[in-house]
């Protein structure tokens, strides 16, 4: 059995992302969810399934009993972090392909500003009551600290630089300068990388994705119905999830710079039917520069060691062989958990990006979750 071409996101929806909103988490992913429907030519009373991402996002009951559904046939969580948004796109495609429902909906939204920081929220987490009980007594409490020993690992192994993080800081602010939904406007040099202030080594300010908020959200149908929807749909034509060794710990791992995705990615892109050259843009999740370094290796890429080579000489900019996180990624346009990723390769892939990858056919999204699971989604033009 193989979910290749059985499903395809059909909608797509995301509110303005600010560093304050006003709005409650629930109606920002509300507004989010709206406009993903209304993008699928649909009713909200057609959703017949929910899959909420996110800490805040709401129970899927919320929004049925908000949008009047009178069948809600199938409801999930996906607790992945970053790697839920994919995650539940493969959830949904299997309920759809196995006949349970016709649209499911994958809404997500947060107010970071209104409630705890990153450090506080992450250990709500049942994944991480490992990490709580053995690594938080020493100093491991943030999402920097827990991850920068990783990134340090790797360069004193195979001597990746800073400055090789910083070009892809750099990259990618200058996608978001190009995109009108993107907090982050001010343009960015490897010298001025290289001067933000030291959060944890060898993590730098801008190595660090942003704290905002927003909401975003997606409607996933048969790829069969897709074809007489409103929107163009973008088939997904490869999709799988990943979870590193010893999951619960990275310091306990035999290798710290191998992530969940170099499991995922092998079995994305045989059920797709691709290879590496046939990506034409690629959205990749980025809580820090070295996380989508590590990535670009762990999916084959690159050999293990090269990345920082691999993402020189603008090689992942608009124009170059791999154009990255077009819209600005987590660390320049916002961190919506990697939804804004999805919303952003559906985009390009039907011609309607703000800084559009000419003649975009093929691209790949992912999602890294909590410590170190990967999710992987391959999508192509309807």
């Amino acid at each position: 059995m193989t979910l290749r071409a059985k499903g395809a996101v059909t909608g797509i929806g995301e509110t303005r992302y600010t560093k304050a909103s006003p709005k409650t988490a629930f109606a920002l992913q509300i507004e989010a969810s709206l406009l993903a429907i209304r993008d699928a030519g649909l009713d909200p009373k057609d959703i017949d399934g929910i899959i909420p991402i996110g800490l805040t996002g709401a129970p899927a009951e919320a929004f049925a009993t908000n949008f009047g559904i009178p069948d809600l046939r199938f409801s999930a969580v996906t607790p992945m972090g970053g790697a839920s948004g994919i995650a539940a796109i493969q959830t949904a495609i299997a309920v759809i392909d196995a006949g349970i429902c016709n649209h499911v909906l994958i809404p997500s939204g947060r107010n970071v500003s209104m409630g705890a920081r990153a450090g506080v929220r992450i250990h709500q987490m049942p994944q991480f009551h490992l990490i709580t009980e053995y690594e938080y007594p020493l100093g491991a409490i943030s999402p920097a600290q827990l991850y920068a020993p990783m990134a340090r690992r790797h360069m004193e192994l195979y001597g990746t630089t800073s400055r090789q993080l910083a070009e892809i800081a750099v990259t990618i602010r200058a996608h978001a300068l190009l995109t009108d939904n993107a907090i982050m406007k001010k343009p960015m040099t490897v010298d001025d990388h290289q001067a933000s202030r030291m959060i944890t080594d060898p993590f730098r300010l801008f190595d660090c994705s942003l704290e905002s908020d927003g909401g975003a959200a997606l409607v996933v149908s048969s790829s069969r119905r897709a074809r007489d929807m409103a929107a163009h749909p973008v088939d997904v034509l490869g999709i799988a999830e990943g979870h590193p060794d010893s999951p619960s710990a990275i310091t306990h791992r035999p290798d710290m710079t191998k992530l969940g995705i170099a499991k995922a990615a092998p079995t994305a892109f045989q059920m797709a039917g691709v290879t590496h050259d046939d990506i034409d843009v690629a959205e990749i999740y980025d809580c820090f520069t070295w996380v989508v370094l590590c990535q670009l290796e762990d999916m084959g890429f690159c050999k293990k060691g090269e990345g920082g080579s691999f993402v020189e000489n603008g090689r992942l900019a608009l124009g170059g062989p791999l154009p990255t996180n077009t819209h600005g990624g987590l660390l320049s346009q916002a961190h919506m958990l990697g939804m804004n990723h999805i919303v952003e390769l559906v985009r390009q892939l039907r011609g309607a990006a703000d800084a559009q990858v000419s003649g975009a056919n093929i691209g790949l999204c992912t999602g890294y979750g909590d410590m170190g699971d990967g999710a992987i989604a391959i999508m192509q033009r309807g």
